[in-house]
């Protein structure tokens, strides 16, 4: 039997509970979230390693709507950050719209009826068959294998993906990897089980969720072997705890958290004059960034490791105080001659040197070229999404995208930040999707799907302001595609991008009348 439902949204983190919260104020009830994990919370449900929190602070990584005076640090460790979204959930009521353990397998545009048919199936099972079959997170599934767990349907008008650009893991193709015979896992799969005391450990990857877990392993790990590839930029990071009586105040003076919030905000506001306006403003980061280093690392040979060769800003800037003494200890080596293979438990570097290690760690993030996978998404005419991608991922205003009508995403290409938090970029879709759903049911829509002139033109002006970033001048990064297009950042302050999502722009989208589909006539084109 196909389940049915006026609305449906992938994932329960920022974006889906967000989307959720606002479609039950705007009278919008059936509806259904769909979940692939055991429980809430997106991103910070499947992180959990040792040392994750946030990089934004705390009073500003939150709903504008729901903000929360009991934060216990200025920048919130990872169970707080769950903890609030649950709350979230709770207090909104969304717990009996989600559907836990769900994994989306693939969505389909039925043009005859205008609505997507989703199909759907149990996690847990299919985790157990891909580890089974050697299928990774991200890899297309042969859905005509008959071993494949069940799958059901479910039909939805509207589909809205809460997924975010930094959820399938990458792994770094590595010859004889799978031949380890020690322990290894990834950052979001951590294995709490593990016991690093007295173990040698290698750790592939210097990102953001490494230098987080890194100065966590070094405290019990016999010997610690860090792969580096490209250091990164660290900034020192402004954390503290909040104290009892501020957090009474904000409780009781909710004004007083507001105003503490907007204070943040236009302080990281500011960074957009160095990342797009003029990136020479940013060689006083780099001054502090290169501070930081001499003032935490006494070895002058690891100092030059540590020291990036890039302008500041190019790759993503990190935050940590406890990251650089880490690696200045007797029994932690920062290597940068690279991974040849790896052979039983020992991995050989560039030169021949091997080195046996029993646990390998990948902090290797995320495939955010690849925000959804291949084999998920059909639109019209049954075209995949990464085939209307094969220059490299784009949307309208990081939200819809030509071919694909009733699609929204939410984190979409092209909305990321590399100075602010993303909520207040998800709070902005947010109300745009909202908008275009009420207009929708307001004027007898059936569908909406952007033209491909406005698409077009659109991406083509995100790009023009964005070869004039630093993001463009010349790193490696994981904003940047193979083909050197930047496919994840939003390019200018956050409130531009707010004012360009206040209201959803009819006269650049094909609507489809909901009057005329029933009658089998022609469809009509609304401006």
């Amino acid at each position: 039997m196909t389940q049915t439902a006026q609305i449906a949204i992938i994932g329960t983190g920022f974006s889906g509970l967000g989307m959720a919260i606002k479609l039950k104020e705007a009278g919008f009830h059936d509806f259904v979230i769909l979940e692939q994990s055991d429980d809430i919370g997106g991103t910070w449900h499947e992180n959990h390693y040792p040392g994750c929190a946030c990089d934004v602070q705390s009073a500003l990584y939150s709903f504008s709507f729901e903000q929360n005076p009991n934060w216990t640090r200025m920048f919130a460790p990872q169970p707080e950050i769950k903890a609030y979204l649950r709350h979230c959930a709770e207090k909104y009521g969304l717990m009996k719209h989600i559907q836990l353990n769900t994994h989306v397998a693939g969505a389909r545009w039925d043009e005859k009826k205008s609505a997507w048919t989703i199909d759907t199936c149990d996690s847990p099972q299919l985790w157990a068959w891909m580890e089974q079959n050697g299928v990774k997170p991200g890899d297309s599934l042969d859905r005509s294998d008959k071993t494949l767990p069940k799958f059901q349907k479910l039909r939805a008008d509207i589909l809205v993906s809460g997924m975010g650009g930094l959820s399938t893991p990458a792994y770094p193709d590595i010859k004889g990897i799978d031949s380890f015979t020690g322990t290894r896992f990834h950052s979001q799969n951590w294995d709490h089980d593990y016991d690093f005391r007295g173990k040698r450990v290698a750790v592939i990857g210097t990102g953001a969720s490494a230098i987080q877990f890194v100065p966590e392993i070094a405290k019990d790990a016999a010997q610690l072997d860090l792969y580096q590839r490209t250091p990164p930029w660290i900034m020192p990071k402004p954390d503290r705890e909040i104290r009892p009586l501020e957090r009474m105040l904000f409780k009781k003076v909710p004004q007083a958290l507001n105003a503490f919030r907007q204070s943040i905000y236009w302080t990281l506001e500011a960074r957009v004059l160095g990342f797009v306006g003029n990136p020479r403003i940013l060689k006083i980061g780099e001054l502090q960034a290169r501070r930081h280093i001499r003032s935490q690392i006494k070895d002058k040979e690891l100092r030059a490791k540590v020291t990036p060769d890039f302008h500041f800003g190019c790759k993503r800037v990190l935050i940590s105080n406890n990251y650089y003494p880490a690696l200045d200890q007797n029994h932690v080596d920062v290597l940068t001659d690279g991974i040849r293979e790896v052979k039983g438990n020992t991995i050989v570097d560039s030169k021949g040197t091997e080195r046996a290690v029993d646990c390998i760690v990948y902090g290797t993030g995320f495939k955010a070229q690849e925000p959804i996978p291949r084999g998920m998404i059909f639109g019209r005419g049954g075209q995949d999404l990464l085939d209307a991608w094969r220059e490299g991922a784009e949307a309208y205003k990081g939200t819809t995208v030509a071919g694909f009508p009733n699609f929204f995403m939410l984190m979409g290409p092209n909305t990321g930040l590399g100075h602010s938090s993303m909520v207040y970029m998800i709070e902005s879709q947010v109300q745009y999707v909202l908008d275009a759903l009420k207009k929708m049911q307001h004027r007898g829509w059936k569908s909406v799907e952007v033209k491909e002139d406005a698409y077009s033109q659109y991406n083509a002006s995100i790009h023009a302001k964005l070869g004039d970033s630093v993001w463009q001048t010349g790193c490696k990064s994981w904003y940047v595609n193979e083909n050197g297009k930047n496919t994840t950042l939003w390019p200018g302050f956050t409130w531009q991008f707010r004012q360009q999502t206040k209201h959803f722009d009819a006269p650049q989208y094909l609507c489809e009348q909901t009057e005329v589909m029933e009658q089998g006539g022609e469809a009509a084109l609304a401006g």
